[in-house]
């Protein structure tokens, strides 16, 4: 006859001890935009995203609108997941950036910086084209994104991101008290859709922000492609040149991430060819009035090289003005 074995259970516990004897499971919660429930992938770490708190107030969401493309703020996580996706397909799959392991799972470009910036939209209405797992669903396709990081949430949470590559110390403190910077980064357009309009849509974007929410100067690092600053000779000496900033509105690279800008002699600088060699977003900073930092900095996981901008608000051209109005005017 077989001996009877008793074997020892699996768990350290008995598995049916009564609710209040166990620890109970708490779940996360979630980011503002995302339903219990959903789709996995949609899962993410818990942020409290600050940027989504402000749009509680009186600003409105939209911020402008050309023919079937609108532009306006990301109102919830999931939108914000949306400019993600776009900076990935672009600066990842389109040009030079390396992935690290979270961006390839996810295939979005993310950073801590994400969740305390405002994040403008471009939408073009005329694309409604997104697949369900109920069939088709009608919503309009993100061709543009901006982010912009406004003084007062630098100053309580994190900081701006161009003092990861330039000392700007310097630069914020030499301001008058009440003086406030809005930092405009990460700004990427689909393809097909880089043309003056959409350019234009961008900055109606900006402009209305900044007329809502107030700031005194735009800055932030600008990016030309490719990471040897040998290859953009003309390019660099001529925004050294003839739009270096003076000393009390200068910022330098950090210690040891210095690139020379003066690598021809302005006598030898094609003006014409250099601007028509310029990004267009950069082109449009020189045609506001720019004022650029002594030194670039090589940004290696993305491929650019990159140059600190800077724009006072009272030194644009006034003709800016008349398309998207005067600072002290109502947006709206």
């Amino acid at each position: 006859m077989r001996r009877k074995t008793t074997s020892k259970p699996r768990f350290p516990f008995p598995p049916f001890l009564p609710v209040s004897q166990t620890t109970p499971f708490r779940f996360r919660q979630q980011p503002r935009g995302l339903k219990p429930g959903g789709p996995r992938r949609n899962l993410i770490p818990f942020r409290r995203w600050p940027a989504l708190d402000y749009l509680g107030t009186d600003m409105p969401l939209s911020l402008g609108r050309m023919g079937s493309l609108e532009v306006r703020l990301a109102r919830n996580a999931a939108e914000i997941r949306e400019a993600q996706a776009l900076r990935y397909r672009v600066f990842y799959e389109e040009k030079n950036a390396i992935p690290n392991l979270a961006a390839q799972m996810n295939r979005r470009d993310e950073d801590a910086y994400d969740q305390y910036c405002n994040h403008i939209l471009v939408i073009d209405h005329a694309v409604n084209k997104r697949r369900m797992s109920t069939g088709f669903k009608k919503k309009p396709m993100v061709v543009g994104t901006y982010r912009l990081l406004h003084q007062d949430t630098a100053d309580r949470h994190c900081g701006f991101y161009s003092a990861t590559e330039y000392d700007i110390s310097a630069l914020l403190n030499g301001r008058p008290e009440g003086y406030r910077f809005l930092e405009l980064g990460r700004t990427c357009v689909l393809k097909e859709y880089r043309t003056k309009r959409t350019i234009e849509v961008l900055w109606q974007g900006v402009w209305n922000f900044v007329r809502m929410r107030g700031a005194d100067a735009f800055m932030g690092c600008a990016s030309l492609d490719g990471a040897d600053p040998s290859q953009l000779a003309l390019e660099l000496s001529f925004l050294y040149h003839t739009c270096l900033a003076p000393p009390e509105w200068r910022a330098e690279p950090i210690a040891r991430r210095r690139q020379d800008m003066n690598l021809m002699p302005a006598a030898e600088i094609n003006a014409r060819q250099a601007l028509r060699l310029l990004p267009p977003l950069l082109k449009s900073y020189v045609r506001m009035g720019v004022m650029i930092g002594d030194g670039a900095v090589v940004d290696h996981q993305f491929g650019t090289t990159d140059v600190f901008a800077v724009v006072p608000i009272k030194n644009i051209n006034p003709r800016y003005f008349d398309r998207f109005g005067a600072p002290d005017e109502q947006p709206f």
